[in-house]
């Protein structure tokens, strides 16, 4: 896991909040800010490192050179002629536990057990701790389940709400004994990562009209046809289920109009490279049309805008260039809520089904087939057996993971799925109306791009990269920087989109699927593929879209249990939450409870009918008004009783509540953050941790949390150079005031007073005690270097760089736009009192610019400042007059330059 991105991209968030080793011996990588880390945070921890290696990296300065690998270990490098490549190894946060121990990407994030109280489920619900008991006794070896679900996901959760709702010809319910298990929460990987639409693939009609019409209509008639017919019945039964989806499940989703402007008659080049949608904007009205018409025109009906109507409904827009706009509908819902909803459904109608409960191999009978699993109780760290007469694998992007534990050898089975992840962002909700979103058809380098309100805010999205599935959300920063930049094509020249304005972002994996046993070079879909394994006898299923979640399920349940199978009845059933529901339930809690309007709009949309069994648990704000619902973060319509009821809801973990019972996270990574303590405190009552479980559950979601994008871009990629020996020992001799060759814990107290850092006496003695390895009261040179040469240390120097790099950056862009342009980097030479050529100051933000377009992005800048050499001498002004050089101490005794000089 060392090397992966997401191991370097949660070391390099060390402008952060972090554990030290001596407060937090537990965490396997620290980074090293003090108490306030310039983003308005506190450390969760007394980061007793962390304080004495900021102030050493304000005396020692942070030393740049030419590379930053993530592959092996660097220690302090003894002094050479020239510059040595440094490399070093990176690791991401992962608490301890007994029982995990695999570090392979993929793998589900650690957890640690908390043995949680037992609280009961929702009205009609059993409890998670009963869901459990059940798992232990009902599936034996003499009467095994008749369906047991690896995946918890919308695909996993629906198998099992589909299998608990059959009936027999005599219309009997419960005919199928039905069990599923998920490692993580429900919908804690791909299905709560998605755009957030039900939509019903008008890109995918576009990509099979394209396919027909072309010379392979005339060279494979036959098989062009084919793959056409495929294609389209793919997206008419999209239109089927998002039909559905709006009309059965109103109190999950909404319409959203999303307007497509044209800004010219002709593209060129053309979408999809194909010549007919280079007229796209004469034909998008009737393609529209058409594309009602596949629901039966029972959405609403698509229509054109004028320049003028534009204006006054999305005036976010660029009106320039604009000729008109089209404007059709898709469906939008709250993805991981709506996979919560069929989780419980299922629940509700029988099935035992379970979070945090991973298989850790399966059960074979004398024949090789498999009868059974063994699963792991991730909360607890109890284990079971489960016995099922029919086992399926709906494990999205991972599923290949389950089929090589399947497969009972170590010979790697043929891959069936391929991920392809699609990174989002969000922005503040004045980029676009709060009903209308925006449709990018043809983006720079030919993608989708949706640009769409929700839950307040703006999301933007998705890319596509195909790469192995990841459990942790982290979002590449060229790709937030992608979708920024393709945002300004079609809005309002006024509204600056800064980097800045990125309140959180985060990528999730779409499996690709096709059949292993197909014949070589068979297309890969994005329509679903199941495939059963003739040795072991376990059905796996892979691919599709949310939008077919039901389909998907009733698929592969007729496939597995044969001719004569029970009769599918999830179309005529309203997913939990459904009952009670009503367009004039928000009325209803406020004139009720004295609630906010848009906290009760909120709740309706998230709870249904349940809403009532949320606000029961709401206590007294104090106030007039409102009088009920404390806020759980300011600004959002999160309040308190949420996070009750959410334990309800079998949220076992902090970051379960702050990213899919609420969506805070997903809305506001900082604020997420900022809400974690209060979450924590809540969840201690309602499930009765110690003190103990609560600080490593505030760990693990802290590093889970981080791992979302947020306002201040991550480098994952940063060069810098260690400090040598000799600089190492100018430290310590530096502390070392009498000359004694040892340091005492005076000595360390002055050096703190001196640098302007004075500190609490039992953090310097915390400090003290981590440096003193022999515990005899003296620091030797050995000691010291010993400690300086840590990951911690290193981790500090470069967190001081990149923290008053950012500084600087911000000194700079006086009008805070998110970025640095010409004529800043030209007042800030003058305010520095610097007389620099105007050709020179060209030239420098020529270099700076690295992708040309006018403007000085951070990422940009730290990779100018992080540069070996600078022939201008503009990179060693920044750097001594604005503080990356630090207070100068060790600066005279290396002829007057900075490490950084």
């Amino acid at each position: 896991m060392s090397s992966s991105p997401v191991a370097r991209i949660l070391a390099a968030r060390s402008l952060s909040k972090a554990w030290a080793k001596a407060a937090a011996p537990h965490v396997r990588s620290l980074s090293v800010l003090t108490s306030d880390n310039g983003n308005g945070y506190s450390s969760h921890s007394g980061s007793n490192h962390s304080t004495l290696m900021t102030l050493l990296a304000m005396g020692s300065g942070a030393i740049i050179s030419s590379s930053f690998s993530a592959k092996s270990s660097a220690q302090c490098e003894p002094p050479k002629k020239s510059n040595m490549t440094l490399t070093r190894q990176v690791t991401f946060k992962q608490p301890s536990s007994s029982y995990s121990k695999k570090k392979n990407i993929g793998d589900p994030f650690p957890l640690t057990p908390t043995l949680n109280n037992e609280v009961p489920g929702p009205t009609g619900i059993p409890s998670r701790a009963e869901q459990l008991r059940r798992l232990n006794v009902n599936g034996t070896t003499d009467a095994p389940y008749d369906v047991l679900v690896i995946g918890g996901g919308a695909t996993g959760a629906g198998i099992a709400f589909d299998a608990a709702t059959r009936t027999n010809s005599a219309g009997e319910s419960n005919v199928l004994k039905v069990a599923c298990i998920e490692r993580g929460d429900f919908a804690s990987e791909t299905s709560s990562r998605s755009t957030k639409l039900i939509w019903a693939g008008i890109k995918y009609l576009a990509s099979a009209s394209a396919a027909l019409i072309s010379w392979n209509l005339l060279t494979s008639p036959f098989k062009t046809v084919n793959d056409f017919y495929g294609e389209f019945s793919m997206v008419f039964q999209c239109h089927q289920e998002r039909k559905y989806m709006l009309d059965k499940q109103r109190h999950l989703t909404n319409w959203v109009p999303i307007v497509c402007p044209f800004t010219e008659w002709h593209i060129w080049p053309p979408p999809f490279g194909h010549w007919l949608f280079s007229f796209f904007p004469i034909l998008a009205p009737a393609v529209f049309k058409f594309y009602d018409g596949l629901s039966q025109f029972t959405c609403p009906p698509s229509f054109i805008m004028g320049k003028k109507e534009a204006r006054a409904k999305f005036p976010q827009l660029n009106e320039k260039d604009i000729k008109y706009c089209a404007v059709f509908y898709e469906g939008q819902h709250n993805d991981a809520r709506t996979n919560l909803a069929i989780a419980l459904s299922a629940a509700e109608k029988g099935a035992d089904i379970a979070n945090y409960v991973e298989m850790t191999e399966g059960i074979f009978d004398a024949a090789g087939k498999v009868v059974g699993v063994k699963a792991l109780d991730r909360i607890t760290g109890d284990t079971m057996e489960i016995y099922a007469k029919h086992v399926i694998f709906a494990g999205g992007p991972f599923t290949d993971a389950l089929r090589q534990q399947e497969s009972g050898v170590e010979t790697p089975v043929k891959p069936a799925v391929m991920g392809a992840s699609g990174s989002h962002i969000v922005l503040p909700g004045y980029y676009a109306p709060s009903d209308m979103g925006l449709l990018d058809y043809n983006t720079s380098d030919g993608r989708f791009l949706f640009f769409l309100p929700w839950q307040g805010s703006v999301i933007v999205g998705t890319t596509d990269k195909k790469c192995p599935a990841e459990t942790l959300p982290y979002p590449p920063e060229e790709e937030i920087q992608w979708m920024l930049k393709e945002c300004e094509k079609y809005l309002n020249k006024n509204i600056k989109v800064r980097r800045s304005d990125v309140l959180s972002a985060w990528r999730g994996w779409r499996p690709l699927a096709n059949d292993p046993n197909a014949a070589p070079g068979a297309q890969v879909s994005r329509d679903h593929v199941i495939s059963k394994n003739p040795k072991s006898g376990v059905t796996f299923i892979a691919g599709g879209k949310w939008t077919t979640w039901r389909e998907m399920a009733e698929d592969v349940l007729d496939k597995v249990l044969g001719d004569g199978h029970p009769k599918c009845n999830t179309l005529d059933i309203t997913l939990h939450g459904g009952d009670g529901y009503s367009e004039s339930l928000p009325i209803q809690l406020i004139q009720k409870y004295g609630l906010m309007e848009d906290v009760a709009q909120h709740l309706v949309k998230t709870y249904g009918g349940r809403a009532w069994e949320v606000v029961d648990k709401c206590k007294s704000t104090g106030k007039q008004w409102p009088r009920y619902g404390i806020p759980l973060a300011a600004n959002y319509p999160y309040i308190e009783a949420e996070v009750r009821f959410a334990c309800q809801e079998y949220a076992c973990t902090i970051e379960d509540i702050l990213s899919r019972r609420t969506r805070l996270a997903f809305l506001n990574s900082e604020a997420a953050l900022e809400a974690m303590p209060r979450v924590a405190d809540i969840m201690a009552e309602e499930l009765g941790w110690s003190r103990k479980i609560k600080a490593k559950q505030i760990e693990t979601a802290t590093a889970y949390l981080e791992s979302f994008g947020g306002r201040i871009p991550v480098e994952d990629d940063l060069h810098i150079r260690l400090p040598t020996l000799e600089e190492a020992m100018d430290v310590f001799r530096e502390i070392d005031r009498d000359g004694s060759g040892f340091l005492d814990i005076q000595e360390v107290k002055e050096m703190a007073i001196r640098l302007g850092q004075p500190l609490p006496e039992d953090r310097i003695k915390s400090i003290f005690e981590a440096m003193d390895k022999n515990k005899d009261g003296k620091v030797e040179a050995g000691e010291f270097m010993e400690w300086f040469s840590a990951d911690s240390t290193k981790e500090g120097i470069r967190n001081y760089f990149h923290q008053k790099t950012l500084q600087i950056f911000k000194e700079i862009d006086t009008d805070n736009s998110g970025f640095i342009d010409e004529q800043e980097l030209i007042d800030i030479s003058a305010r520095l009192g610097k007389t620099i050529s105007d050709k020179k100051m060209k030239d420098i933000f020529k270099e700076m610019d690295a992708n040309k377009d006018g403007k000085i992005q951070l990422d940009e800048f730290i990779a100018w400042m992080d540069k070996e050499t600078d022939d201008t001498g503009f990179h060693r002004m920044l750097s001594a007059t604005m503080g990356l050089g630090g207070t100068g101490w060790l600066d005279k005794k290396h002829g007057g330059g900075s490490f950084l000089g």
